[in-house]
């Protein structure tokens, strides 16, 4: 057993038994294994797979499969939760327009998150099969999966599985007897947080830096050199073959009337828990349930406080575990789902400090390109230090807060800077006194008689 594997099962593990995982119930995890092993393509086959390819490349029209993933709502799991079916109507097709591409964001750098990292070692064929009714519904020639470099294990899976698809006619010319052409090739990133943002993923792809590009145009009227192309993250992509295969009423159904939105979702828990993990579940289910399968907090330790769904998403209270994990219901408490993996804090954890690492890797991970994130996350992130070393000065406070507004929505060029301002005003808000108690510390050591010269 690899490090790789070894770290995988024990802080990536999908909690259910096989026997607790059913086709009906459970569509992106069903056909895993006990061990964890990579499912190649004879046994994903045997278990339904491509049956969905089957179905749509011999009956159904492009504009089928989008009507179809409207009514289903598949809304993006990467974190945006935009409308996948809608994101597909918008791409210009059709009449004289060249055929685009597909592209599929596995970079997944989202701090605390692993779900799809799940998906791409142990079951690569799924999210080929998605890609490839992606591509017919947005007319695309083409593919990429845009993976994240630190995934070698994943690398290796998903070029096995390409290869397989490929030999076996799933991929290239005339797909299962359709007369339509697909292809895919496996792009490994360089390791830029930014490449989330999926103009700064089409830029890095075509081998510029990795800057976000202005929008209009958006990528579904010209993405990757200059056509034509849809980007979509894994999991939401892995859920397509269920919904083609089932319907949407299915999938709508499988939330058992928790949320409005459709479908499961992969949801996680890291941090001071008994049992990190992943369990697919019907998308909003609560906060508490899944902190009860993760076995709770350790040593009975106090909840302080939880992020939702990775590092730029906004802190939540202990009373807030009820609430369920959807996108809209989570947005109304002033955070967002993201990407539905908890981060659990504890009374014995310092807020500053985990804001301050927090920072710190925004500032790093920033591309530069506007004046708000370039300049303004260092600068937060220097003013977290000093007020995590008790050096903090008056009015500290009040410039993070100026600063989380101005890295705010509508006021940079991109998600990024208002990413990172969600978990620092959030944090201000519900935990004030931590941040005035690295003020104080100063305040304190300014009424200490000073040392006499010569004592030093």
């Amino acid at each position: 057993m690899t490090s790789s594997r070894a770290s995988l099962r024990y802080h990536s593990q999908l909690r259910q038994s096989a026997s607790e995982r059913r086709a009906e119930s459970h569509p992106l995890t069903w056909r895993l294994r006990e061990d964890g092993a990579l499912i190649g393509l004879d046994e994903y086959v045997e278990k339904e797979g491509y049956a969905a390819v089957k179905k749509v490349l011999g009956e159904l029209s492009s504009s089928d499969v989008i009507d179809t993933m409207k009514e289903a709502n598949v809304r993006g799991r990467g974190g945006g939760g935009f409308s996948a079916g809608v994101k597909w109507s918008l791409t210009m097709q059709g009449g004289d327009l060249p055929r685009g591409y597909i592209v599929c964001n596995a970079d997944e750098m989202e701090p605390g998150t692993f779900k799809d990292r799940l998906l791409l070692e142990q079951q690569p064929h799924l999210l080929i099969e998605g890609m490839i009714l992606g591509a017919y519904a947005n007319n695309s020639c083409y593919g990429y999966i845009f993976l994240r470099g630190e995934y070698i294990e994943a690398a290796n899976a998903l070029a096995r599985a390409i290869d397989e698809a490929r030999t076996a006619g799933w991929l290239g010319k005339d797909i299962a007897g359709s007369g339509f052409d697909f292809d895919i090739a496996l792009h490994t990133g360089a390791g830029r947080y930014i490449c989330g943002e999926e103009t700064a993923l089409i830029n890095s792809l075509e081998g510029k830096r990795a800057n976000p590009r202005n929008k209009p145009p958006f990528p579904g009227q010209s993405g990757a050199w200059g056509k034509p192309t849809v980007v979509n993250n894994v999991e939401t992509l892995c859920n397509v073959p269920a919904v083609m295969q089932h319907g949407a009423k299915w999938y709508q159904g499988l939330s058992g009337g928790l949320s409005d939105d459709g479908g499961t979702k992969l949801y996680g828990v890291s941090g001071r828990v008994n049992r990190t993990g992943l369990w697919e579940l019907p998308i909003g289910t609560s906060a508490a349930e899944l902190l009860d399968r993760a076995g709770g907090v350790q040593d009975d330790r106090a909840l302080k406080a939880w992020l939702p769904g990775g590092g730029s998403t906004g802190f939540l209270l202990p009373e807030h575990l009820e609430l369920a994990l959807d996108f809209d219901t989570i947005g109304q408490y002033g955070s967002r789902l993201g990407t539905g993996l908890l981060t659990v804090v504890t009374e014995d954890q310092s807020v500053v400090s985990l804001v301050r690492n927090l920072e710190a890797f925004f500032a790093r991970e920033s591309c530069g390109w506007c004046t708000p994130c370039r300049d303004g996350l260092p600068w937060t992130h220097k003013i977290l230090q000093s007020l995590e070393r008790g050096e903090g000065e008056q009015g500290d406070i009040e410039l993070l807060e100026s600063l989380a507004t101005d890295l705010g929505p509508g006021r940079t060029f991109c998600a990024h800077a208002p990413g990172a301002a969600m978990p620092l005003e959030s944090s201000i808000r519900h935990f004030r006194h931590e941040f005035e108690a690295g003020i104080a510390h100063r305040r304190r050591a300014a009424h200490e008689d000073p040392i006499p010269v010569g004592e030093v």
